[in-house]
């Protein structure tokens, strides 16, 4: 009977050990980037986002002994609050060119209604800045 346990036991930590692994291995290949995850947020707004006016205040570049992050700032107004958010506009080149000469102009931006700081200046598909074509990148 003492083997028959022990077989039993073996067994059944094996099993709980195969588990975890597979668990752990899954996890690790389903993560996303956190450039994916921002991907996915800006395409989120996009296609569930509502529009207002805002103002585009700054464009910021990284140093150069950083990454390769560019920022712009811009404002907007919903329900009487006014928000001033940045996004990175890395992954779009025409965007970053364009946008070095827009600080002071005005703009669409696209927030989640149900979050108002939550809100994008351009994504994949679609840009607030009149001046550029968001399929070009």
């Amino acid at each position: 009977m003492n083997s028959r346990l022990a077989l039993t036991l073996t067994g059944a930590a094996m099993a709980a050990a195969l588990t975890a692994w597979t668990i752990t291995v899954v996890r690790r290949w389903r993560s996303k980037s956190p450039d994916e995850i921002e991907r996915l947020r800006r395409l989120d707004i996009h296609r569930r986002g509502r529009i207002t006016h805002g103002y585009l205040v700054d464009v910021i570049e990284a140093a150069p002994d950083s990454a390769d992050r560019t920022t712009i700032v811009y404002s907007y107004e919903v329900a009487g609050v006014n928000y001033e958010v940045g996004q990175d506009i890395s992954s779009f080149p025409s965007v970053i060119a364009a946008a070095r000469s827009l600080p002071g102009h005005d703009g669409l931006i696209k927030y989640d209604p149900k979050q108002p700081s939550n809100s994008i200046v351009t994504c994949e598909d679609w840009s607030g800045i009149r001046q550029i074509d968001p399929l070009i990148h």
